[in-house]
């Protein structure tokens, strides 16, 4: 069965079931991406109030509190916010999604999508995100962990993931942030200018007066973890987690015995190329 026999939202709900593995498993996020997202924001995280959506188990989310925001998350999936709530028990968690959020207009300084923007429809969460930005200064900054594709390994365990789901696999594990990206720079000018309203439970999306800005950073970062970890991340991606325990396994055996041949001490280095994209009212 190919990642493609299984529907967006069967893919999205998959995670509920894996929350665990995804938490202690995933990678996280460099200091110099928030660096980065205070610069293209021209404000600082320290003291704003920062709703970060589509939040997960919270990994995200702490690294943003780490740098002094009040933050809000936003998780639709019941697993993901329950490992959310046992890692980040004093951090409010709402149960919504990007395309109808549960909060008020103009209460936020920073919307924040990490690794999941993908997961929403940008007609409505694009009106959606700036509704709850405060007009002065509001920022939507979303962000995906990609693989650094230039690296000769990382290249070839790419090709073996594509080449076991076919067409389109290796944006398929990854969340496919640079399509996504490349997608909202497009959809961002057109659904703020054109669009009139967003119905949700909060309100109407007030008609933007100006097409948005938009700024692009890459940031690389690398992390050394255990095979195992490594294996394991990859399993936590949507496209293994529909698949089934016996694909999965039979795949992740297979890769073992490669990832071996080229890190026989059993520690793999893993480097990630940090795509970033924030958008603000010009």
């Amino acid at each position: 069965m190919t990642a493609h026999s299984h529907s967006h939202t069967t893919r999205a709900h998959s995670f509920n079931a894996a929350a665990a593995q995804y938490a202690a498993n995933r990678p996280s996020y460099p200091p110099t991406l928030f660096d980065a997202i205070e610069n293209l924001a021209h404000r600082p995280l320290t003291g704003a109030r920062v709703v970060d959506v589509g939040a997960g188990t919270g990994i995200a989310t702490a690294l943003l509190k780490a740098r002094g925001a009040n933050v809000v998350a936003v998780e639709p999936g019941e697993g993901m916010a329950a490992e959310f709530r046992r890692t980040l028990p004093d951090t409010p968690v709402i149960r919504g999604n990007g395309n109808a959020l549960p909060l008020a207009t103009a209460s936020a300084d920073f919307v924040t999508y990490a690794q999941s923007w993908h997961w929403t429809d940008p007609a409505h969460a694009i009106p959606e995100a700036f509704r709850i930005l405060r007009p002065d200064g509001g920022a939507l900054a979303l962000w995906w962990n990609t693989e650094a594709l230039d690296i000769p390994w990382i290249e070839a365990a790419a090709n073996r993931v594509e080449r076991f789901f076919g067409l389109d696999a290796v944006v398929t594990k990854n969340g496919s942030g640079a399509k996504a990206a490349a997608a909202l720079s497009t959809t961002a000018l057109s659904t703020t200018t054109l669009a009139t309203t967003a119905p949700t439970t909060t309100g109407t999306a007030p008609t933007p007066t100006a097409p948005l800005h938009i700024d692009r950073h890459q940031v690389r970062w690398s992390r050394r973890v255990p095979l195992d970890t490594h294996l394991a991340n990859i399993g936590s991606h949507s496209a293994f987690l529909v698949l089934g325990e016996e694909g999965t396994n039979a795949f992740l055996t297979e890769e073992r015995a490669h990832l071996l041949a080229t890190f026989p001490d059993g520690v793999v280095e893993e480097v990630y190329d940090v795509e970033l994209i924030v958008a603000t009212r010009s």
